[in-house]
């Protein structure tokens, strides 16, 4: 698809962009949203960043930054907007952006749920962040030093393949009354 291909093509692709963020109904991670909507319409990325573009000078969408990274979403002038020229989709990319986009908002949650990354504060010192991320809202997030950029990885990595235990056990031990032990 070529940028300046006819009006309809492009008018069709920001319609779709809106029917998938209505769809979805709550803010979306620009990723996700390309996903969703490169699921139902194979579209060229920098197309896309473009017609998000378009549409949030439009006023059709909202873009901002939550608690963990740049969402984005529908606006009420937006939705009145897809009413009108709902028309111009076709059946069939309707059809894709709704059989995908459940298993694509998941597959994307979770692997957004558990995070890990250091930062290097001196030549020895590191500063590792873990967070659990849960519908778009940190509910856990631990900073600690490492000593080493090893060490570092290491506390990463033990994350990544075990925060489903590790949360639990630092909750009951933060939880636990003095007489519990």
């Amino acid at each position: 698809m070529k940028l300046n291909s006819d009006s309809e093509t492009l008018a069709e692709n920001k319609v779709l962009i809106l029917y998938v963020l209505k769809l979805v109904n709550k803010p979306i991670s620009n990723d996700t949203l390309y996903s969703i909507v490169n699921a139902a319409e194979n579209m060229n990325y920098f197309y896309f960043q473009q017609f998000l573009l378009d549409l949030k000078e439009s006023k059709y969408i909202y873009v901002y930054k939550n608690d963990v990274q740049e969402v984005i979403e529908i606006t009420d002038e937006g939705k009145k907007t897809l009413e009108l020229t709902m028309d111009l989709l076709p059946g069939i990319v309707k059809l894709k952006a709704d059989t995908n986009y459940k298993s694509t908002i998941e597959k994307f949650n979770n692997a957004e749920s558990i995070t890990a990354e250091f930062t290097p504060k001196s030549e020895k010192e590191y500063e590792v962040e873990c967070k659990i991320i849960e519908n778009g809202e940190i509910i856990f997030d631990i900073k600690i030093l490492a000593y080493s950029r090893e060490q570092a990885q290491d506390i990463i990595d033990n994350w990544k393949k075990n925060a489903s235990t590790i949360y639990p056990s630092f909750l009951n031990t933060l939880t636990k009354k003095p007489d519990e032990e």
